[in-house]
């Protein structure tokens, strides 16, 4: 009797780097420009298939706590029961479910987006991962950049304000941009 032992394909870990990464989201403001916003807390890690990089995996979680839109009273109104409602859901997180080669230079990273306690599928477009790169004190480094568009009210981020001249305040389509970096584990 023989046994057959198949090889693993290699993989690295790598964590992300919260003082090089930027989580940011961007929304129509009453229906004539777009107003951005960050959260400045972000932690999670990549599972990189050295070999295929369509069997890599990645998991993230932002603290909602630490949004930040250059204005203190919409930040609070943001945190507030109205939005995120930080003091019952002060998490949002992805959970990659699927990676798949859109382009040569692109993926297509498919998973479980939750906010505000609600999980819906999300894909995000992939820039890189980008060559490993050695900085000065000896950490190994990659970098990532994924966007996306969700629809706000998918997932129960539902407040809004009727305009006196027609429309609303907050659009609906929201599109959510990491600027990631990762240092190897």
């Amino acid at each position: 009797m023989t046994t057959t032992v198949t090889p693993q394909a290699p993989t690295t870990t790598w964590t992300i780097d919260p003082v090089h990464s930027v989580a940011e989201f961007k929304v129509k403001h009453m229906m004539i420009s777009n107003v951005k916003g960050q959260f400045t807390a972000l932690q999670g890690a990549l599972t990189l298939n050295d070999t295929d990089v369509t069997k890599s995996r990645i998991e993230a979680t932002i603290d909602a706590t630490s949004i930040h839109t250059r204005d203190p009273q919409r930040d609070a109104h943001l945190k507030s029961p109205d939005f995120f409602d930080v003091e019952h859901f002060p998490t949002l997180s992805f959970v990659s479910t699927r990676v798949s080669r859109a382009t040569n230079d692109e993926l297509e990273v498919t998973g479980d987006l939750t906010i505000h306690g609600v999980t819906r599928p999300a894909t995000f477009t992939v820039e890189g991962p980008t060559a490993a790169q050695k900085d000065p004190w000896g950490n190994v480094k990659i970098g990532a950049s994924a966007t996306t568009v969700i629809h706000r009210k998918d997932f129960g981020l539902t407040w809004n304000a009727a305009l006196e001249t027609g429309g609303f305040l907050v659009g609906d389509d929201v599109t959510i941009t990491l600027d990631v970096q990762f240092v190897k584990a």
